[in-house]
């Protein structure tokens, strides 16, 4: 009876230290939902401070998002080497090294200074992502895995939208350039000391280490087809590219495009109009993974995709609270493509599947480039509503992706040299 009792309270006790470190990591899903949030308003925010084209203030993103790309590979590396504990404070570090160089960056007054805090900061965020994704799918019985990571995602989207709230009180409420850029500088610095906080949590709690090897073992049987030889993978990190692509260009510009053609808006209602946009894409992944119980998740990812691409091109040829609207209501359809394409592109992977999932993670550098393309057109056609031509071209291969590049292909054995 004494070792039934000691087993029961085992049991008790890991069950609620996966419930803790559940909700610990869901924290960092908040964190990086509310960096992304803050980092579009900030876009429209340094043209004014700083006087400068669409063109240079995209490179906020590319900066943001070529951190993401260039830190991928070396983050995997350290979950691998050091475990997800260590993976994860070397990750909040970075984040609060990044959000702390805001502040001598203010000092500066230099913009080139502001692109290398948040070059420091997104690797942050990457090493958090790469091991808040698998280690949620981990902690707890495997059925439930799809679950965890749906209702800590919906955390990312809440601090997504109160991310631009927060900036339309902050940002855009100052009329004296310099007292602005002070609102920048001050709210990092709470940022980072918020952020060394949660480490510090992270730090004195014990959290259980998961093993990943002996699942892999397991599955190794599954598949033998080498990576890259799988034609759905590839065109998974393809379609990834361009919707990222799509996502952070279109929010890079929101403000922008509001402004020029709705006369009524100032930047601190298009940066509170971003935030609503932002909740419709919190409920849109809610509704869209309830939607996926009766549909096929790569029939809604071609369907919404096509909905979207309609938009955009309402987004071009309108102006005046219609065109603004359809502007936020891509945001809801946007919703379900990131974690579909993922899903859609690791399946049948076997042993491949953490590779498969890193590269897919790294094709979010499309989030670095097309605002450099967006702001070109706009400078140079002397309107924003021209430059959603390159997200209208980002859905068109996600809809071709849900209709017919997700499909997995039997691979032909070639039977000449048998």
């Amino acid at each position: 009876m004494p070792t039934m009792i000691r087993s029961d309270e085992s049991q008790s006790s890991t069950a609620v230290n996966m419930r803790f470190a559940f909700i610990l990591v869901t924290s960092l899903f908040f964190l990086w939902g509310f960096a992304y949030g803050l980092l579009d308003s900030l876009n429209k925010h340094f043209q004014d401070i700083f006087q400068i084209t669409k063109l240079r203030s995209a490179w906020l993103q590319a900066a943001y998002f070529g951190g993401y790309f260039l830190m991928a590979l070396p983050a995997g590396f350290i979950m691998k080497l050091f475990g997800y504990k260590r993976g994860i404070l070397i990750g909040l570090s970075l984040y609060a090294i990044g959000a702390f160089f805001f502040y001598p960056s203010a000092q500066w007054h230099s913009f080139n200074a502001f692109l290398i805090a948040l070059f420091i900061l997104a690797c942050g965020l990457c090493c958090l992502e790469t091991a808040a994704n698998p280690y949620v799918t981990v902690l707890g019985p495997r059925h439930g895995a799809a679950f965890r990571i749906n209702l800590a995602q919906s955390f990312n989207g809440v601090g997504s939208f109160l991310g631009p709230f927060l900036a339309s009180q902050l940002f855009f409420k100052h009329s004296v350039p310099n007292s602005s850029l002070q609102s920048v500088q001050y709210t990092y610095l709470v940022i980072a000391i918020v952020v060394l906080c949660i480490a510090c949590l992270f730090y004195f709690t014990p959290l259980p280490e998961i093993n990943e090897e002996v699942q892999l073992h397991q599955e190794a049987h599954i598949h033998s087809r080498p990576l890259f030889q799988n034609r759905h993978f590839i065109l998974g990190v393809v379609a990834q590219f361009f919707y990222v692509g799509a996502q952070v260009g279109i929010a890079a510009f929101f403000i922008n495009y509001v402004i020029e053609n709705w006369q009524q808006a100032s930047s601190s209602l298009a940066a509170i109009l971003l935030g609503v946009s932002l909740i419709l894409f919190t409920v849109g992944r809610f509704m869209g993974t309830l939607l996926m119980k009766w549909i096929a998740a790569e029939k809604l990812l071609m369907v919404y995709a096509i909905i979207n691409m309609l938009l955009c091109m309402m987004v071009i040829s309108l102006h005046g609270e219609i065109a603004v609207l359809a502007l936020m209501i891509i945001f809801f359809f946007e919703s379900i493509m990131f974690p579909t394409i993922f899903a859609l592109g690791v399946r049948n992977l076997g042993k491949h599947t953490r590779q498969g999932g890193s590269f897919i993670i790294m094709s979010i550098v499309g989030g670095a480039l097309s605002p450099l393309l967006m702001g070109w057109i706009a400078d140079h056609q002397h309107s924003t509503a021209q430059a959603f031509v390159v997200p209208f071209i980002c859905f068109l291969v996600v809809a071709y992706y849900g209709y017919s590049g997700h499909r997995i292909r039997q691979q032909i054995q070639a039977k000449t040299f048998q």
